[in-house]
């Protein structure tokens, strides 16, 4: 038989305040929003209808006709703002279709503009969509590597193009030394000064991306070019560098900077917010969305508790928003 020993009650100071969903509400330390949640979206050149990204389940290429559809979908679950990828079918080695007015980075922006003029639409400015090796920008002449400076002018060109069209933001994501520089430069020397830069400022070299490639038509694999991004994004080993790579877009002229992948540098994001107090932006990517999707499929999670579960947690690190394509997802839930 065991006796009852005289151990001393704990006073229930924490579970008090979690007894019930309105008290919990109440105590809550951190909050998501619709306003929280930036939806990127896929545009497919020449077609004729919307196709499911198999490796994105519920993620669609959308049409050219189709986008302002999606724009207004965003628009009416109160989402404050998309990205926009074209899936081109006019790539060249440069990427020149990126910087042609009337060419698809053109059309989309343009589209999404007229189907909502609220909504901000944000230029994803690199060139791995509209060049045919994949890679971020031109190659150098013995095809080893992307020549940086010459990729410069080439951003700041494809800047002003998605300006022209109507972007209310920029975003480098090439991760060229000195991109966001040049990128100001040619938007001020255009007129454009007031078109914010949100800078890719830490972009890892992940195997989180995967997904997004086929999605975009950009993987690599080709016969021309390196075989990986190693040489401009990040080594996913170091914490400082990326410190210093924030510290260089800020200094060049970024307006809010960007930690992308989000979930496995959720430290990257705390330790940029609480350093330099800018406006600081996680990309919960294609790899960490599809996870959800096939844990879920599994019967492993349930996909919107975990879905939740993982946005909150970029605003725990300290993130003022996220792009995600769980956005809409997400907007239903929060809607509720």
């Amino acid at each position: 038989m065991v006796n009852d020993l005289d151990i001393a009650k704990p006073e229930k100071r924490f579970r008090r305040l979690r007894a019930n969903n309105t008290m919990r509400r109440l105590v809550m330390e951190t909050h998501l929003t619709v306003n929280d949640l930036i939806y990127p979206i896929f545009v497919e050149e020449n077609a004729s209808d919307r196709e499911e990204i198999s490796s994105m389940p519920g993620v669609f290429r959308e049409t050219e006709k189709s986008l302002g559809d999606r724009v207004n979908e965003c628009a009416q679950a109160g989402l404050p703002a998309i990205m926009v990828f074209g899936v081109s079918k006019n790539k060249d080695p440069i990427g020149s279709d990126a910087m042609r007015k009337g060419g698809l980075l053109y059309r989309m922006i343009d589209i999404a503009k007229q189907a909502s003029p609220e909504t901000l639409v944000i230029a994803d400015t690199c060139f791995c969509e509209y060049t045919e090796h994949g890679h971020c920008g031109p190659l150098t002449d013995d095809g080893m590597d992307v020549d940086n400076d010459r990729t410069l002018n080439y951003l700041a060109m494809q800047a002003v193009n998605a300006a022209d069209a109507g972007a209310d933001i920029v975003a480098p994501s090439g991760m060229m030394d000195g991109g966001v520089e040049a990128i100001r430069s040619g938007l001020n020397q255009s007129g454009y000064e007031h078109v914010p830069i949100m800078a890719y400022a830490a972009k890892f070299a992940s195997g989180f991306y995967g997904p997004f490639r086929d999605a975009a038509g950009c993987s690599l694999g080709g016969c021309h070019g390196p075989k990986d991004r190693k040489t401009y994004q990040m080594d996913p080993a170091n914490r400082l560098e990326a410190l210093r790579e924030v510290e260089q877009d800020i200094m060049e002229g970024a307006d809010m900077v960007m930690v992308k992948p989000g979930l496995p540098y959720l430290d990257i994001v705390r330790e940029v917010k609480d350093r330099f107090e800018m406006p600081t932006f996680a990309y919960n990517v294609s790899g960490e969305y599809a996870m959800l999707k096939y844990a879920a499929a599994a019967g492993a999670i349930d996909h919107d508790t975990a879905m939740m579960e993982a946005l909150l947690s970029f605003k725990r690190a300290g993130a003022d928003g996220i792009l995600t394509y769980s956005a809409l997802d997400a907007a239903t839930i929060l809607n509720r």
